[in-house]
């Protein structure tokens, strides 16, 4: 673990962590926003950096894309910054057009975290959230652990709770881009396990209803270059390409089978995502452009794309989707798991 010369919002170095796996993974995080900062990975006997980052740590404390941070308290987007708990409105602090993005302007993402534990493999990182906070009820306490396994896994397994009834989703913002440099990721070919979407409005808040992805440019369920049918429809046109929920098929459920795998476009690298949480926001980095590179220079859209692994998004108003309750209530415990494997394409 290591500090700085540079400065985070609170004044304070950030604190900087190292992981290695003898299997070939190694990982650099940061405890502002339990940032994921870099992911090397051995591909023929050589490092290849799989993860789109700044080339300054000062760049992250600022930014605007969530690059490599975890989200809370509740990822993703709630209509209209509020949602109704036993018979009155709870209103959130607003984001993006009026409604509240990534548990507000002031989530997660923009807070230091502890590191509560360390080893040579794997960290937990902690935070509290008071009543109140970004207009949720209700303290909270919540946790993320990055660990690494044999075979090139890499783990994040994150839990909470809390003294008052509160909807909790927790996720990572990384992007990706499989050929270790930032060449276009809709070159890379990818497979989502599932046959239900959520169409958007212009406002990229859900419509409401389930969408099958059969007969649509939203259907992942054989692998295909994403590039294939982007920008195909109207529904991508509203987000500049794939911005969208995947309700993931019952059998993903509790990690049971590959949800989603991406595959580089030089074939010599795959990722598969396994998950216990019921859906995914497939989002092709669409905004990317201008945003300051690891390498110098910008990152172009498109550069890199993230799977964020969730409850589908502005659950909180929508009980009768198909999913687990997105709420979790005193004496309960969330708890979720993500895992990337790494492998041969």
């Amino acid at each position: 673990m290591s500090q700085t010369s540079t400065r985070c919002p609170d004044g304070q170095p950030p604190r900087l962590v190292e992981l290695a796996h003898a299997s070939g993974v190694r990982l650099s995080l940061m405890d502002w926003g339990a940032t994921w900062l870099s992911c090397r990975v051995a591909v023929d006997g050589f490092e290849r950096e799989v993860l789109l980052g700044y080339a300054g740590l000062a760049d992250y404390f600022n930014q605007t894309a969530f690059l490599g941070a975890t989200i809370g308290r509740y990822a993703n987007r709630i209509r209209h910054a509020q949602f109704a708990c036993r018979g009155r409105v709870i209103h959130l602090t607003p984001t993006a057009g009026g409604h509240q993005l990534h548990g507000g302007p002031q989530g997660f993402d923009r807070r230091r975290w502890r590191i509560v534990e360390q080893g040579a493999e794997h960290v937990v990182f902690g935070i509290e959230s008071a009543d109140g906070d970004q207009g949720f009820p209700g303290n909270l306490s919540a946790t993320v652990c990055y660990r690494l396994h044999a075979d090139r896994r890499i783990g994040m397994e994150y839990s909470a709770t809390v003294d008052a009834p509160c909807p909790v989703n927790l996720t990572n913002h990384a992007y990706f881009n499989l050929d270790g440099s930032a060449t276009d990721v809709r070159q890379h070919e990818l497979q989502i396990q599932a046959h239900r979407y959520l169409p958007i409005d212009q406002g990229l808040i859900p419509l409401g209803q389930l969408a099958p992805v059969e007969g649509t440019s939203f259907d992942f369920t054989r692998r295909k270059s994403i590039a294939r049918d982007f920008l195909a429809d109207s529904q991508q046109h509203l987000a500049r390409g794939y911005d969208h929920a995947y309700l993931l098929d019952d059998e993903c459920r509790q990690m049971a089978t590959v949800a989603a795998t991406v595959v580089s476009a030089d074939g010599r690298l795959a990722m598969d995502l396994y998950t216990t949480k019921p859906a995914l926001q497939f989002y092709s980095g669409n905004y990317l452009a201008g945003i300051p590179a690891r390498a110098g220079g910008q990152y172009a859209a498109n550069a890199g794309l993230a799977l964020e692994t969730q409850f589908l998004p502005d659950s909180p108003n929508h009980p009768e989707w198909p999913q687990p309750d997105c709420w979790l209530q005193p004496g309960e415990t969330y708890r979720h798991t993500t895992v990337l494997a790494f492998r041969s394409a």
